[in-house]
């Protein structure tokens, strides 16, 4: 039975506390192992603005001019070395510290990668893609998000798991100790303070109950996190990036400085998930998009910088639940679409290439006559991942049930 008190105590953790989950406490003790982090591009990243073989003439005709990548002008496309042979595929100009990234082999692109359902539901597609499936029905049989499963049979689903997001993200649903913190610069204490947290800490520890011992765990999870944040006077002090690294004032930008201060707090946290939103260019695509990449660009660049000493153990994927149609629309966007592209950051993988096999941009060959044709399935990508840098062969049956998984070539015999 839960009692009047334990209830009101309960919501009382949850009005204070609104994005925190259950969270197992941990410490610079915890068995180490490869970090994982997950970059979720929502709203459908066009690919075909972001990478694009500039010199096909089907992209030229179908695409306006200022949605296209150029081989000139004023701000020309990037040549990109290692993609597919037969055309001249350049990135965006704002794209040029990935650029850096990728011509130091520590980068890699997949193009034309999505997953087979072909909905155009935002809502529909990152779900599906967040749980690894492909047909929603599987949704009611396989439990879980794609990153909870994987740190299930990783042997790590009673460590902890962070999140630079407002709240859970699919992709580790189920997996019980997840906080979520987008902006950890002032702390993640509870609002009344140290005061506050040993009034509910003794109000919770009347009881064994299931109320009692989520909320603890939830008190744990700040204090994990808090305390290592904190200095003896109470206050946070800014976050100092190595090496000379500048994280900028923007959504990625705060999220990746977070996920770093985290691992640097080294307390066993092998997953990470970070959204970026705004990537539903409808309408007026060209400066949105623009600054949007440049954003994603600089972001992750500062993050290698800053945690260059530690790259041999952190593996970065990007993604989002689907591209955007190759013809313009009339309000200077491109609708929603099928084939998208995904980034990969680690160790020992074939970096300074293109993977994937590109299916051309000729009506014959796209999706439904309009949209990027998708040739390879992400969890192709992520289950190739597990098996190299990752380091979690054992894993990829059970975080993709029933998944053939085909090899993509990201990985190195090196």
């Amino acid at each position: 039975m839960i009692t009047r008190r334990d209830f009101v105590a309960a919501a009382s953790a949850l009005a204070l506390a609104p994005n925190v989950k259950a969270f197992a406490a941990g410490g610079a003790e915890a068995s180490q192992g490869p970090v994982l982090i997950s970059i979720f591009l929502r709203g459908g990243m066009d690919a075909l603005s972001f990478i694009a073989p500039v010199d096909d003439p089907d992209y030229i005709a179908a695409r306006a001019v200022e949605l296209r990548l150029l081989a000139d002008g004023d701000r020309p496309a990037l040549r990109l070395e290692g993609g597919p042979k037969g055309n001249d595929f350049r990135i965006h100009a704002e794209a040029a510290p990935l650029l850096d990234l990728y011509r130091s082999h520590r980068l890699a692109f997949v193009h034309a990668a999505g997953i087979a359902n072909g909905t155009r539901s935002h809502f529909g597609a990152q779900e599906l893609v967040e749980r690894g499936l492909t047909n929603p029905e599987d949704s009611s049989r396989i439990q879980g998000g794609w990153m909870a499963r994987w740190l299930a049979a990783a042997g790590a689903a009673e460590r902890p798991a962070f999140a630079a997001t407002s709240s859970v993200p699919e992709a580790l649903n189920t997996h019980r100790d997840t906080i979520c913190a987008p902006d950890l610069r002032y702390g993640l204490g509870l609002p009344g303070g140290k005061q506050a947290l040993e009034v509910l800490t003794r109000v919770y520890h009347e009881g064994r109950g299931p109320v009692q011992q989520a909320s603890l765990r939830t008190l744990d999870g700040i204090q994990l996190i808090d305390g290592r944040l904190r200095q003896a006077d109470g206050k946070v002090p800014p976050y100092v990036p190595a090496h000379g690294a500048t994280y900028e004032e923007t959504e990625i930008g705060r999220s990746l400085q977070s996920v770093a201060r985290v691992i640097r707090m080294d307390l066993g946290i092998r997953a990470f998930a970070i959204d970026m939103g705004g990537w539903d260019t409808h309408e007026y695509q060209p400066g949105r998009f623009a600054t949007l990449i440049g954003q994603l660009a600089r972001g992750p660049a500062a993050f290698h910088l800053d945690l260059q000493d530690r790259l041999n153990q952190i593996v970065a994927v990007a993604m989002t639940e689907f591209g955007r149609r190759l013809r313009t629309n009339k309000s200077n966007g491109t609708d929603h679409g099928h084939g998208g592209v995904m980034l990969v950051s680690a160790p020992k993988i074939a970096g300074g290439a293109v993977h994937g096999r590109w299916p051309g941009l000729k009506s014959a060959n796209l999706d439904n006559a309009v949209d990027l044709a998708v040739t390879t399935d992400i969890r192709n990508v992520l289950g190739e991942l597990m098996a190299g840098p990752l380091a979690t062969p054992q894993a990829r049956p059970s975080v993709f049930p029933q998944f053939q998984l085909k090899p993509v070539g990201l990985l190195t015999s090196a």
